[in-house]
């Protein structure tokens, strides 16, 4: 029989699939980050038991702390989502395999520079505060392509693509109209930048993670709806 956590993660991942399809999108063109700030290391370890491989925590030192506390589980791939200060870079750059929350210059060299060189290069996703909100974190969207030829120049680092957190708003249509603004943005820095390595857009959450499949995100950042209530 499965546990709640097991059953949780089923359901989200039926949500995806079902929101894939629904699209005209291949499930597995959608990946699903478990959001696991604020939750102990063994919930993390129950739900990679299911098959998740890909987990973010939007605090350093707890996420540092979790990651040491797990790595004896093979295979796991550990994003920062959260706001990331110049001071705390270098735990990010040495213990992380994604950072989606750059949203200027000096974050992303501070990464590069100390970044270990025995690691793989660090994947880098631009935060763009994409709905213009004042007081949200992120790069303009007119600022976007800039910042994004400057990044992709750093070493020990990858750029992959666009993260965005709009603020919510009412109704399916409402929601995928904002998200597309991102896919859009997305789209037109592909385009231009043309690295082969840009191919992910990280957006939607548990609210609205079937809007953000339909406007073409590539990956949804879900914490409660896997691990239950905070």
């Amino acid at each position: 029989m499965m546990s709640e956590t097991e059953q949780r993660y089923q359901a989200v991942r039926e949500r995806i699939t079902q929101a894939a399809l629904q699209a005209g999108r291949k499930p597995a063109s959608v990946q699903l980050l478990a959001v696991s700030k604020t939750f102990a290391a063994d919930q993390v370890r129950e739900v990679a038991a299911s098959g998740q491989r890909d987990f973010g925590e939007n605090y350093v030192q707890e996420g540092v702390d979790k990651i040491a506390a797990l790595k004896d589980v093979p295979g796991l791939v550990w994003h920062c989502i959260g706001p990331l200060q110049s001071n705390k870079t270098r735990p990010v750059a040495e213990h992380f395999d994604w950072v989606h929350s750059v949203d200027r210059l000096k974050i992303a060299q501070r990464l590069s520079e100390q970044r270990p060189a025995g690691l793989p290069p660090l994947n880098i996703c631009l935060q763009v505060n994409i709905d213009g909100g004042p007081t949200k974190a992120g790069v303009s969207p007119s600022e976007a392509l800039s910042l994004a030829q400057a990044v992709s120049a750093l070493p020990r680092l990858v750029l992959r693509g666009l993260m965005t957190i709009p603020d919510p708003v009412e109704g399916f249509d409402a929601q995928v109209a904002v998200h597309l603004q991102a896919k859009h943005l997305f789209d037109e820095l592909q385009a231009a930048l043309a690295l082969p390595q840009f191919d992910t857009l990280s957006m939607g959450m548990s609210a609205d993670l079937e809007a953000a499949v339909k406007a073409g995100s590539t990956l949804v950042r879900v914490g409660t709806a896997v691990f239950g209530a905070r």
